[in-house]
């Protein structure tokens, strides 16, 4: 355990080193921020009908998706794909470690990170925009409490489908079906295109049984109140039976290639 948590501690403070990535997409988030905003803002104006989410909690959704953005498993590491292409991976196999698991601690650290450089200041600066660009606070202390664990696990569900997608690239010549195919499904179901409330009635109950509703909706619901403190337990259950399968579903894949892989080179 002592060994995952040093490659965790070394990959944050390597992740820390990139200030001006942090910066560049500080603002390039808060820029498409301000266009959901206003898109939302024209979409109530120009409707009748009863939303399942009031003007003010769309756009505090919004906010959050910008805040969170560089948690969410829409890319691999890097590294890890460049090891595997090289065949640079041997390296990895010879190590008296579990890879799975130091992957995952390379994951989490590459996700906490952007989020503490560039997501925590936009959520400061939409937290004081003008009534009706910004977000607001938690309904509750119960709810920002809620979220706070919810949004926990959405991390280490995150970490386990970016794991999958660097390891798809053991079976694939460049892995890159993977790599565009499951980011796009996970921006798509987990509501940060759209918030899953905005789909129709008959997709929800298989929109909330996916995995990647556990990734931002469930989270987000909890913040803006539509969702009650009292559902923390069956949803934390949930995301943490999704987290645990997802990595069962790693490990065995990371086994079955590791036993057939062939390196080039010398």
């Amino acid at each position: 355990m002592n060994a995952y948590l040093s490659i965790l501690r070394l990959r944050f403070a390597v992740q820390l080193q990139y200030r001006a990535a942090a910066a560049a997409g500080f603002s390039t988030q808060l820029f498409f921020g301000l266009v959901k905003v206003m898109v939302f803002m024209a979409f109530y104006a120009s409707s009748n009908k009863v939303q399942p989410m009031s003007l003010q909690q769309a756009i505090t959704y919004s906010w959050l998706v910008q805040v969170t953005l560089r948690m969410l498993p829409w890319n691999s590491d890097a590294e890890v794909l460049a090891l595997i292409r090289s065949g640079n991976v041997a390296y990895e196999l010879c190590r008296p470690l579990n890879l799975y698991a130091s992957w995952y601690s390379r994951v989490l650290a590459w996700r906490i990170v952007p989020v503490l450089l560039s997501g925590v200041p936009i959520w400061i600066i939409a937290v004081v925009l003008p009534a009706g660009y910004g977000m607001t606070l938690p309904e509750s202390l119960g709810a920002g409490l809620s979220f706070g664990v919810s949004l926990t696990a959405s991390l280490l569900l995150g970490a386990a489908i970016s794991n999958i997608m660097s390891i798809s690239t053991l079976w694939t010549v460049a892995g890159d079906g993977m790599q565009r195919l499951l980011p796009a499904a996970v921006m798509f179901f987990s509501g940060t295109t759209i918030p899953l409330a905005f789909f129709p009635d008959w997709s929800q109950p298989l929109l909330s049984a996916l995995p990647f509703s556990g990734l931002v909706d469930v989270p987000f619901r909890f913040y803006i109140g539509t969702l009650p403190p009292s559902e923390l337990l069956p949803n934390l259950a949930l995301q943490l039976c999704w987290t645990a399968a997802l990595i069962g579903i790693g490990l065995w894949l990371l086994s079955t290639a590791t036993k057939r892989i062939v390196l080039q080179g010398g």
